[in-house]
């Protein structure tokens, strides 16, 4: 990395967004501030919000770096170029768990990645509610109020727990036919990726499995989990790559616990 990065500085500026933008639009949401991009996938005016004050901040944490914001891309998709530019990328979900922040339950995440050409540099995950902060650089741990954080590794596979999106080859549920298998102990889907990354990095999950791979849910999560002592990567066994946006990932506590759940779904 050529860029000297204070890790404390960026997560003060997601901190500070979450209270001043977030939080005081939690379940206090009027009339219109609610829209669909698409039906089934709302935002809200604290989306939106979120990601212009934070994009305003973290441009002048590295001058010439671009800003990759999921509500900006579904405004203009051709903006995904500059995943694989040379310009150094900031990469924000302004809120991730849209859906549970509309309905007014907990379980959504503020989530900021650094990347450049690929290679996933930093990542800061937030749960506002929790005030919880995790974040991490490549090669320098994943850290949570001064506290490095180390997966779970001694976890047989019956006991082993965290979510998972998507249908397996012939149609059945992700999620049901880990539950159904017998190999674990269950699935529990928060319907925020955010947070189940930072249950894999705090020790209280063991994998997290994925349908679509888009960068703004992905990267800085699966670099939390590595720089924690997991592993991460496609479904298929291929290197995790910001760039690639529409295929399963796959992240796990342990190779054993990422051997099973990729064994379970890719089986039927």
């Amino acid at each position: 990395m050529t860029w000297m990065i204070d890790t404390e500085s960026v997560a003060s500026y997601i901190r500070e967004t979450a209270r001043a933008v977030i939080l005081p639009r939690f379940r206090a949401l009027g009339q219109g501030d609610v829209r669909e991009k698409k039906p089934g996938d709302p935002v809200t005016i604290a989306d939106t919000e979120a990601e212009q004050e934070l994009t305003r901040r973290l441009q002048a944490v590295i001058p010439g770096a671009n800003v990759l914001g999921e509500e900006s891309v579904a405004e203009d998709a051709s903006r995904l170029t500059w995943l694989s530019a040379d310009a150094p990328l900031w990469i924000i979900d302004p809120i991730d768990g849209t859906s549970n922040f509309v309905r007014g339950n907990a379980g959504f995440a503020v989530i900021v990645a650094l990347a450049r050409q690929g290679a996933v540099e930093g990542g800061w995950i937030y749960n506002p509610l929790g005030d919880v902060m995790i974040s991490a650089l490549k090669g320098q741990g994943a850290w949570s109020a001064g506290r490095r954080l180390q997966v779970k590794r001694e976890v047989p596979p019956e006991k082993l727990t965290g979510a998972a999106y998507g249908r397996t080859k012939s149609g059945v549920r992700a999620g049901r036919a880990l539950n159904d298998s017998g190999r674990i102990r269950g699935v529990h889907n928060q319907g925020c990726s955010g947070l189940e990354y930072m249950a894999i990095a705090q020790g209280m999950a063991q994998f997290s499995l994925h349908s679509r791979s888009l960068p703004w849910d992905h990267a800085a999560g699966m670099l939390i989990v590595h720089e924690a002592g997991g592993l991460g990567s496609f479904l298929d066994g291929g290197v995790y790559d910001p760039r690639i946006t529409d295929r399963p990932v796959l992240a796990a506590a342990t190779a054993q616990a990422w051997q099973t759940v990729h064994d379970v779904v890719t089986a039927v």
